[in-house]
């Protein structure tokens, strides 16, 4: 964690540098390359374009810290043979438990915290000029990795008192965890709430368009896009295969692409949540992993007063 901190505050302190006047001032996406933010965006680019990888890497961080916790709480006292006589002592098991649960549960959701807390303040220029629903943000940022850290530790104590080995119980919480997050983030998140929409129909001028799909703006570049495509004059969404057709019809008769939409009254449209939502997708993702830690401990205790033999 001191390795990481080290990192973030190095390299977040050379990023801050390129903003003398914050990365906010040049979050309208100014292009000239003479304008001094174009400059700052494009050394961003240049110098720092590795942020998006390495924070991929640190995804796994709350993971870690909550299943080394929780995976020898009890499997060490089981896989040792110790726990008779912890359990036999004047410390009664239940009372064992809920001080070591209470404790390391604290300690895992600290520790998050910390994480969470150094990566919102080494990516606050990359938060500035682009959106906060990207995966090596909003995984990383805010409430989320205090979740992430608690179901971690509960996955693995849970495995830890099923199985009797710490080694085993980091393999299954592993799986879990990773199931759980793909699962999450790829079907749940998107659906959290029912994102806003934007349909209108293609001007003819619009030389930024392609077959690969629509150049629609949402007008705030921290939003985040779902989906986006064209539709017929009914709304029906066409597919890729129905605009390269286009593309090669508009083609064929020597017209440009955007003009030969318009005169078919071609729309196109974006799926997409507004940046404002943040902090409640946070609150219920948050939610959903706590939820789940708080399950997977209550059959940790139920176990417990099975009294393990």
């Amino acid at each position: 964690m001191a390795a990481i901190g080290l990192f973030l505050l190095v390299a977040g302190s050379s990023m801050r540098s390129l903003f003398p006047d914050g990365a906010a001032a040049c979050a309208g996406g100014l292009t000239d390359g003479s304008d001094a933010c174009s400059t700052a965006i494009r050394r961003l680019n240049e110098e720092h374009g590795y942020a998006s990888k390495v924070l991929s890497l640190l995804n796994l961080v709350p993971f870690l810290i909550g299943a080394f916790l929780g995976a020898p709480l009890v499997a060490r006292e089981l896989e040792a043979g110790t726990w008779q006589f912890a359990w036999t002592q004047a410390v009664p098991r239940m009372r064992w438990l809920a001080v070591k649960l209470g404790a390391l549960g604290a300690l895992t959701a600290t520790l998050a915290v910390a994480l969470s807390a150094s990566i919102t303040w080494y990516r606050q220029p990359l938060d500035s000029l682009n959106s906060r629903f990207t995966t090596d943000a909003f995984d990383l940022e805010g409430l989320v990795p205090a979740g992430y850290a608690l179901f971690a530790f509960a996955a693995a104590t849970a495995a830890g008192v099923l199985l009797r080995r710490s080694l085993p119980a980091l393999a299954v919480a592993l799986g879990a965890y990773l199931a759980v997050r793909v699962v999450v983030a790829g079907w749940l998140r998107p659906n959290v709430q029912a994102p806003r929409s934007i349909m209108e129909r293609v001007a003819a001028d619009d030389v930024t368009l392609d077959a690969g799909g629509s150049r629609i703006s949402t007008g705030d570049r921290a939003d985040w896009i779902i989906a986006s495509g064209y539709a017929d004059p009914s709304g029906r969404h066409l597919s890729v295969y129905d605009a390269v057709e286009m593309d090669v019809a508009a083609r064929a008769a020597g017209v440009d692409f955007s003009a030969y939409l318009h005169e078919r009254g071609i729309q196109q449209w974006v799926l997409y949540h507004p940046a404002d939502r943040f902090w409640v997708f946070q609150l219920i993702e948050a939610a959903i992993f706590v939820g789940l830690a708080a399950a997977l401990l209550a059959l940790v205790v139920w176990r417990i007063k099975r009294r393990v033999s």
